[in-house]
Order: C-alpha cells, then sequence, then structure tokens
C-alpha cells in the first residue's frame, strides 16, 4: 500500500525564500560597513600609533557623546517609523534655557534645576511633535521641520540672539571632572545607551516600537496604542536632544541658540549607519551607537592626517549616501 506524498507548496515556501533573502541583504549590507570601518582604521593605526591612544580614544567619545545622545532619540524614532528633523534645535534651546536659568545663580541646586530645565524643553517640543503625528496626521518630516524653526526661533528670543555665559562651577564640572580618566558625558551616554537598549529589548514598550514602525495597519488590527507609542518616541527624541543640549553648554561654557544647527544630519545618519532602516520597525539602539562611534572616529582620523574641514564634509555626505543606500539594499523586497 503506497502513501501519496504531500507535493511541496511553492507559495508557502516563497515568504521563507522572501525573508532568508532579506536577511542575507541585511546581512551582506552590515558587512560592508564593518568591513569599510575596518580598512580604515588598519591603516591609520599603523600610520598614526597615536589615533589609538588611550587619550585619543577618550577624546573620540567625549566628541561623540553629545552626537550619540542624539543619535538615541534619533534612533527610537525612526524605529517607529518617524524622523525628527528638530533634534539639532533642540540641542540650542536646551543650552539657552539653561544658561539662562543659570544667569546670576551658582551652587550645585541651580545646576540641577538648569538641567531639568534644558531637559524639560526638549520634552516639551517632543510632546508637540508627538501631538502633531499621532493626532493631527502630519508626516513626521514635515512636523519636525516646522518645529526645527519654531525651537530655534524660541532659543533666539530667550537670548535675543546673543551667547550666554555661563559660570556655575557644578554646571561646568559636568565636562570636566573625570572618574577614572573618562569624563562625566562619556558615563552618561552610555548608561543611556543602557537603560535604552533594555527598554527596547525587553518591555512591552520596546516591542510596540518595532511594531509600530514595522507595520503600522497590521499594529492597528492588533489594538496596538499606535498614537501613545509614536507621541512617546518623540518625547524621548526630544528629551535626550535636550540632554545633549545641556551636556554641550557646559563643554562650551555657554548657551548659543544656533549651536546644534545641522546636528540633525549626524543624529539621522547615525543609526542608518548603524543598520536601523529608515522604513522603521528594524535594527537596534546598538546600531546608533555604532553609527555615531564611525562618524566619529572618521572625523578624528581625518583631522589627524590634517584633512581640511571642507573635504571632511564632502566625505561625510557620501558616507551618509552610502548608508542609506545599504539600507536600501538591505530593505528591498523584490528578488534579483
Amino acid at each position: 500500500m503506497s502513501t501519496a506524498q504531500p507535493s511541496p507548496n511553492p507559495d508557502a515556501a516563497a515568504p521563507a525564500v522572501r525573508r532568508n533573502a532579506w536577511f542575507n541583504r541585511q546581512r551582506l549590507a552590515s558587512l560592508v560597513v564593518w568591513i569599510a570601518f575596518a580598512c580604515y582604521v588598519i591603516p591609520l593605526a599603523i600610520a598614526q600609533p597615536q589615533f589609538i591612544s588611550f587619550y585619543n580614544i577618550i577624546s573620540i567619545l567625549m566628541l561623540i557623546s553629545v552626537y550619540a545622545l542624539i543619535g538615541f532619540g534619533e534612533g527610537v524614532v525612526v524605529l517607529s517609523g518617524g524622523i525628527d528633523l528638530s533634534v539639532g534645535s533642540i540641542v540650542g534651546l536646551a543650552g539657552v534655557v539653561a544658561a539662562v536659568i543659570l544667569t546670576g545663580h551658582s551652587g550645585v541646586g541651580w545646576c540641577l534645576i538648569a538641567i531639568a530645565g534644558g531637559v524639560f524643553a526638549g520634552v516639551l517640543i517632543g510632546v508637540f511633535n508627538g501631538i502633531a503625528v499621532a493626532l493631527l496626521n502630519i508626516p513626521s518630516f514635515v512636523a519636525t521641520l516646522g518645529t526645527l524653526s519654531i525651537a530655534l526661533g524660541i532659543g533666539y528670543v530667550f537670548s535675543a540672539g546673543q551667547q550666554i555665559s555661563i559660570d556655575n562651577d557644578p554646571f561646568l564640572n559636568i565636562s570636566i571632572n573625570a572618574y577614572f580618566g573618562i569624563p562625566i558625558p562619556i558615563y552618561i551616554m552610555f548608561i543611556v545607551f543602557l537603560l535604552l537598549w533594555l527598554v527596547l529589548a525587553k518591555t512591552r514598550f520596546g516591542r510596540y516600537i518595532y511594531a509600530v514602525g514595522g507595520n503600522i495597519q497590521a499594529a492597528f488590527v492588533a489594538g496596538l496604542p499606535i498614537r501613545r507609542v509614536l507621541i512617546s518616541a518623540f518625547v524621548i527624541s526630544g528629551g535626550l536632544s535636550g540632554l545633549a543640549g545641556v551636556l554641550l553648554a557646559a563643554q562650551i561654557t555657554a548657551g548659543i541658540a544656533s549651536t546644534g544647527s545641522g546636528y540633525e544630519l549626524t543624529a539621522i545618519a547615525a543609526p542608518v549607519i548603524g543598520g536601523i532602516s529608515l522604513a522603521g520597525g528594524r535594527g537596534s539602539i546598538a546600531g546608533a551607537l555604532f553609527g555615531v562611534i564611525l562618524l566619529g572616529t572618521i572625523d578624528n582620523g581625518l583631522t589627524i592626517l590634517n584633512v581640511s574641514p571642507f573635504y571632511q564634509h564632502i566625505i561625510r555626505g557620501f558616507i551618509i549616501i552610502l548608508a542609506v543606500l545599504l539600507d536600501t539594499i538591505a530593505s528591498r523586497r523584490k528578488l534579483v
């Protein structure tokens, strides 16, 4: 007696094939980035041994600490399927708010109030962005482009178009004090990274971020709180940009409304370079950290090689284009 063998179902196998193809493309794109990074770092380390010295590594980490905080927040927004162009203006606004609070005041208490004020300013802009996107259904690109100008304008109004010097010692010590040779902003950067990684990888909210960014229609059908998730993502981005603005103000000892202009480009580029898809729902916050380290390492290496800042801008632009190209390749669904 013979038993009939079920014939393979090509339609059932097709989704698996597409998933494997996408997985392979994503791995290939990530591998290209790592190889390019190694091809840059290894020869430079051989030619310029000071490039891998402890002092220079700390300098790189200190340089990227502000960019990393902005990139982490931007990474959360991109994972949720949006984009936040207002982060640079929030950095400047937060620094101005902190400087205004500290004017004529000294002591640790006012330092803490200034930090809270700068972060709160970022959170308020984040709430505004979230409401515009989640409740008013304005595309995130348009909404945050508007708040980019709004936050910058508020910063100019608060500062009367001038830089506001800061002479509060506890506040300035945030960028000066170091423990075991490592400045405080670097500790803050890694603490924020660890907290965000735990939230995104281990909590329900993290799963919601990926679900909304991966397929918002499916998330709606599943009954997920889409509006709250989107608003929360922008609040996180705004708050971290505010914190970055506070740290930057401590480093430059002043609040300047325009100090964060252009930071949004690095904030968007870093997560994409690190493997977070612009389409949303794919990637890890660790990718944002890797992306900002890569960009900071490249900038530092080019400076050591005495490359003109003008050429550095050109190189950074090509890196951003390459990152988006690799993201497009990794996200492409059609088999070729």
